[in-house]
């Protein structure tokens, strides 16, 4: 399958919600309630357009999947278990519509995202996924990334990653 990410608009915000919240709803069925089960709202999309770049990719006019890249460091992120570099990116709210999990989607995001990091440019792609049964550990071990550390912030099990580009 082929992917091609586009850069997300404003008319893009409440259709990242909604696959935000299909995510939380299907993590918390799945796995039980977490930090995982917050649900995104349209306000928070509108919030990262203004604040990263956002991509999606479609599928008949349909988001099924969306990334954020941005060069702010998040507030889980502490810096001091990453590689040392000028220009990273850091990789948040990446997320796979459920019907559309399983098919590789994920996969060729990661690598759309580290397309883009190259072109930005950036060095590095840093990121945090859960460190428990709901996250997305293994998936990015499958990608590529290296893990650098585990943290637990704000009572959240977190796992550091990080692939240099």
């Amino acid at each position: 399958m082929r992917l091609k990410l586009q850069p997300a608009t404003t008319d893009h915000a409440e259709s990242i919600a909604a696959l935000r919240v299909a995510i939380a709803e299907n993590l918390t069925a799945r796995h039980g309630p977490g930090p995982w089960s917050a649900a995104g709202t349209i306000k928070g999309v509108l919030f990262d357009l203004r604040n990263s770049s956002v991509y999606v990719a479609t599928r008949r006019n349909r988001v099924i999947a969306t990334l954020n890249l941005c060069t702010k460091k998040p507030w889980a992120i502490d810096r001091k278990y990453f590689s040392i570099c000028k220009r990273p990116l850091y990789l948040v709210s990446m997320a796979v519509h459920p019907d559309w999990q399983r098919q590789g989607i994920g996969r060729l995001c990661a690598a759309e995202a580290v397309k883009l990091a190259k072109q930005w440019p950036g060095d590095a792609i840093f990121l945090d996924a859960y460190d428990a049964a709901a996250g997305a550990g293994e998936f990015y071990r499958k990608c590529g990334f290296r893990e650098v550390g585990r943290v637990t912030y704000r009572n959240a099990p977190l796992i550091y990653f990080e692939l240099l580009v």
